[in-house]
């Protein structure tokens, strides 16, 4: 069973941090691809982050480089998304998503991913 649950998000100013966790109520993910995704008003869903549980290997869109870090506790069963110097351009919903074929790489399209969270609304004032 996977069901992922997002908890974080919520109205921060620029500059601020914020925390996303997706959480899968289901069973311990020990082989997935897991990916961060980011859908602002009248805009495509967006990719922002993953890892691979596999290889723990990070990616990072260009524009979230050197400010987010996605990162996963295993005994949680959770990863999360620690976003920094928050800008107005990150506002959107964010999305977790699971793609549990992937051992050794990280999914940038959204149509790689059969897994979704409910989505958390990220705003960030100037």
């Amino acid at each position: 069973q996977v069901q992922l649950v997002q908890s974080g998000g919520g109205l921060v100013q620029a500059g601020a941090s914020l925390r996303l966790s997706c959480q899968n109520s289901g069973r311990i993910l020990t082989n997935a691809a897991m990916g961060w995704f980011r859908q602002a008003p009248g805009k495509g869903r967006e990719f922002v982050a993953g890892i691979n549980y596999v290889t723990d290997v990070a990616e990072y869109t260009d524009s979230v480089k050197g400010r987010f870090s996605v990162f996963r506790d295993a005994g949680e069963n959770t990863m999360y998304l620690q976003m920094n110097s928050l800008k107005p351009e990150d506002t959107a919903v964010y999305y977790c998503a699971a793609n549990l074929a992937r051992h050794s790489s990280v999914g940038r399209r959204d149509y790689d991913y059969e897994y979704w969270g409910q989505g958390t609304q990220v705003t960030v004032s100037s």
